[in-house]
């Protein structure tokens, strides 16, 4: 990559971080909800970093595909090495937040609804925020993933909410362009999301199961 190609690449992503930031510190405000500080900044850089498909989808022979919770907890109790399941529980957790609260509609369609997300990704924190001495979680995470347990609603709420909130231009509304994107191939959400400097991945297979 040439380096004006890296610099706007840096530039958009910063873009999009800042929008998130000003957008999670309004729906904080307008829930009337007190969360630390770390935690505020825990949610703008899991939809910072969810904004890129590869990170939200798994690679398969079929195209980028979304792993059910269930298989992903199966995996957790499965391994016996502490540091790979806190990490597999706390991608559980974070996927549980992300799709609960951007991606309401799809679950509405769905055998299971938004409250096995909550339930599946604040059991997760919860694991995460017990100090467990091989977990290589420092106390400052801990306090984060028991506050995203305790108020994990508020959090999904706090995401619904970014993604409810619009601009003078709906067409710079994130979330719901990533959203209908995600959801139908849209090839002008799918232009929207690239001025905006968010790559969308091809071969998306999207699919919200337990």
């Amino acid at each position: 990559m040439s380096d004006l190609r890296a610099e706007q690449a840096i530039l958009a992503h910063s873009d999009v971080r800042e929008y998130f930031q000003a957008s999670v510190s309004e729906a904080i405000n307008r829930q009337g909800l007190d969360v630390a500080v770390e935690t505020s900044y825990y949610l703008v850089n899991l939809l910072t970093n969810f904004m890129r498909t590869e990170h939200l989808f798994e690679a398969t022979p079929d195209g980028l595909q979304f792993k059910p919770l269930a298989h992903m907890y199966s995996d957790a109790l499965a391994t016996p090495n502490a540091l790979d399941r806190c990490r597999i529980l706390r991608r559980m957790g974070d996927l549980a937040l992300f799709v609960a609260g951007v991606f309401s509609y799809s679950l509405s369609r769905k055998l299971v609804d938004v409250d096995y997300y909550i339930a599946m990704g604040g059991n997760a924190y919860a694991y995460l925020s017990a100090p467990r001495g091989e977990s290589g979680i420092n106390a400052t995470y801990r306090d984060i993933f028991a506050e995203l347990s305790r108020k994990f609603t508020d959090c999904v709420d706090v995401l619904a909410l970014v993604n409810e909130q619009g601009t003078s231009d709906s067409d710079r509304d994130i979330l719901r362009l990533y959203e209908t994107w995600v959801r139908t191939g849209s090839k002008r959400a799918e232009r929207k999301l690239r001025s905006l400097g968010i790559e969308p991945c091809a071969n998306l297979n999207a699919s919200f199961d337990t």
